[in-house]
């Protein structure tokens, strides 16, 4: 891939990862777009090194909860909710496997076919969380361990593509008494845990089938500067805005896309994967 079309798959990322409109589900639809093979090894793990772009900026933002963490590990609970947090994803994950087998759990919506639904998905639980949050808007500012066990699982649906992670998580937060503010810190900094067992799960694999030399080293460096950069600055956006925005005028958004792409799958567009089970699950 060009070095331009890598830094425009980074912007996604940055933005994706934590602004409500998942960053996955834009990779994919940008990849549909520019007819790039969206469910090679390589391409899986370009993703992932997308991921790790903007893991950087979660370790830059909240850097003073970080050392925290690990200095006072007794006193400061947050490296414990966050490992209860990831326990029901990696449950979420490992029973996707157990269900699609054949094509290693998620990867059944690797080639678009769900993408419609996945963005209209998001949309609802964003006008939900919206209606949930007049409720809580006062409410709890620290994470319990029902939150991050409740936001874990929410997290493990936003595996599929289009499905926000980050507006899953939130909406899983503010529905267990969170206020949006304090869910939407506990969703980025979940995300830290969640994109480096990833790194290690795919990276294994890539080295060990050696797909990992078929990415370009100078474009992916430069995709993954520009999701850290971008990462960093819709961070920093979300956590002074989300409390005073709602996240319906994101809904709005997705819903549009959602529909389009829907009309152009049901139309036949040659661009668009049908609205069918891959062969190799069914």
């Amino acid at each position: 891939m060009s070095v331009l079309l890598c830094a425009v798959l980074g912007l996604l990322q940055g933005l994706g990862e934590f602004l409500p409109i998942s960053s996955s589900g834009h990779l994919l639809l940008s990849r549909l777009f520019f007819g790039i093979q969206t469910d090679t090894p390589a391409m899986k793990m370009f993703d992932i090194l997308l991921h790790v772009g903007t893991l950087i900026p979660v370790f830059i933002v909240f850097r003073r909860e970080w050392l925290d963490m690990i200095l006072h590990p007794v006193r400061n609970k947050t490296l414990v909710l966050l490992v209860a947090a990831s326990l029901p994803t990696l449950a979420v994950y490992f029973a996707a496997k157990k269900l699609f087998p054949d094509v290693n759990g998620f990867a059944v919506f690797d080639n678009g076919w769900f993408l419609g639904f996945s963005f209209l998905i998001t949309a609802f639980f964003l006008l939900l969380c919206d209606r949930i949050a007049v409720r809580t808007k006062n409410g709890d500012g620290k994470v319990s361990l029902l939150n991050a066990v409740v936001m874990g699982l929410f997290q493990g649906i936003g595996m599929i593509p289009g499905v926000s992670r980050s507006g899953s998580t939130i909406l899983g937060g503010v529905s267990t008494g969170l206020n949006k503010t304090t869910a939407a810190k506990f969703s980025f900094m979940m995300s830290a845990p969640a994109i480096v067992g990833s790194l290690l799960m795919e990276g294994k694999d890539a080295v060990e089938e050696g797909y990992i030399s078929q990415i370009d080293l100078l474009p992916s460096l430069i995709g993954i500067a520009v999701a850290a950069v971008v990462g960093y600055l819709a961070i920093r956006f979300m956590l002074r805005l989300i409390a005073k925005v709602p996240l319906s005028w994101f809904a709005l958004y997705l819903a549009v896309i959602g529909l389009i792409f829907l009309f152009l799958q049901l139309s036949g567009n040659t661009l668009i994967p049908p609205f069918a089970v891959p062969a190799s699950v069914s």
